[in-house]
């Protein structure tokens, strides 16, 4: 009875939430308005299901939302957002690699050891002032396995691992935008790229270092993500921006 009911309450949502309670992820491209309902509906989930095992992944409402809010505040009605998000984590077998014995010295017996990939977030804003926005957001994680024997001749086993997070975004500028160099250089953890031709790119990217809560990591993201923007003179606009104004 009582799963009939909870499985009634995940109908009733938003297909994308749904998706990212069942599957734990979706790929999909919509206009800027059309990503609110699913926005709400991921916000009234703790109101009609409270299982843990139903809960959608924490980085959905820790960072994939407050990114859709971001990015919408800067687009046009009818800008298009696209997300692919994966927040099934780095466990699963996809995304590992083949594991390798490292050499030993007593008391450890052995230690394997291999790499996990997970390209968690992609996402693409088409922005109000004609620019193009490109995020991702990559976890690389170290994995290893140790069996040690210890004094008392027991053999334990324990996995360790280490984790990194790279963080890249490009902005493509509009036909005839200009670019402008910053008074102040970026953080000496953010890499900054200004490729010149028809259209301007601009490219960020920085490299995280450990496991972060969330609020620290779209704090990063954020960062990484405004530094495209230091770039280009402040309150200007696209000339194609300009025409349709």
């Amino acid at each position: 009875m009582f799963w009939r009911k909870q499985r009634a309450a995940i109908k009733r949502f938003h297909p994308l939430h749904r998706a990212l309670v069942l599957e734990r992820g979706f790929t999909v491209s919509l206009r800027r308005d059309d990503w609110e309902p699913m926005i709400q509906s991921l916000a009234g989930h703790s109101q009609h299901v409270r299982r843990r095992r139903w809960a959608p992944p924490e980085r959905a409402a820790g960072i994939v939302v407050p990114m859709l809010r971001v990015l919408a505040a800067d687009m046009r009605p009818e800008g298009v957002l696209s997300v692919a998000a994966d927040l099934r984590g780095a466990d699963v077998p996809q995304k590992n690699g083949p594991a390798h014995d490292l050499p030993v010295q007593r008391p450890i017996l052995s230690i394997k050891q291999w790499y996990a990939v997970d390209p968690w977030l992609r996402m693409r804003a088409e922005l109000r002032d004609g620019s193009v926005l490109e995020l991702s957001v990559t976890e690389r994680l170290r994995k290893r396995q140790i069996r040690k024997r210890n004094p008392r001749g027991k053999i334990k086993s324990k996995r360790k691992s280490k984790s990194v997070h790279l963080i890249r975004v490009t902005r493509r500028l509009p036909k005839g935008a200009t670019v402008r160099r910053p008074g102040a250089p970026p953080p000496g953890w953010i890499r900054v790229q200004v490729r010149q031709g028809t259209r301007m790119v601009i490219r960020t990217n920085a490299k995280i270092h450990g496991t972060r809560p969330d609020a620290q990591l779209i704090e990063s993201i954020l960062l990484v993500s405004t530094e495209a923007f230091r770039w280009t003179p402040p309150g200007t606009a696209a000339p194609a921006a300009r025409r349709t104004t």
